[in-house]
């Protein structure tokens, strides 16, 4: 994921797909577990994955940040390990929520994806 900037361009130009139509869906350490945020443009917020698209495309394409909470311990450990057992129980939840707000995304243009997102508890 830390070096999805290439892929991502590649399969954009495949289609001849503007960034701006490109939505990203990624973790983000820095919102407690489960809470989406949708924004259409920005910076990497210290995510590898978005710097390395970023990298590639240029920072104009939309992004939905799924919370996985900053941990006591390290970082990178907290990423590559399994969920909680009462994390896994709200993942469907979660995972439903930022389908809806991609969904509207496509369907309603991104100020109703977000507002969606931004209202909605998983």
């Amino acid at each position: 994921m830390n070096r999805s900037g290439v892929p991502v361009r590649l399969i954009s130009a495949w289609y001849r797909t503007p960034p701006e139509s490109v939505l990203v869906i990624c973790d983000d350490l820095d919102l407690p577990f489960g809470t989406l945020r949708m924004r259409p443009h920005g910076g990497h917020g210290g995510n590898n994955g978005l710097r390395s698209i970023i990298a590639t495309l240029g920072e104009n394409f939309p992004r939905l940040r799924i919370g996985i909470g900053r941990p006591q311990f390290d970082s990178v450990d907290h990423v590559l390990s399994e969920f909680t057992a009462s994390e896994a129980a709200q993942l469907k939840s979660i995972v439903a929520c930022a389908a809806e707000g991609a969904e509207r995304w496509l369907a309603e243009g991104i100020e109703a994806a977000m507002q969606f997102v931004h209202t909605v508890k998983p």
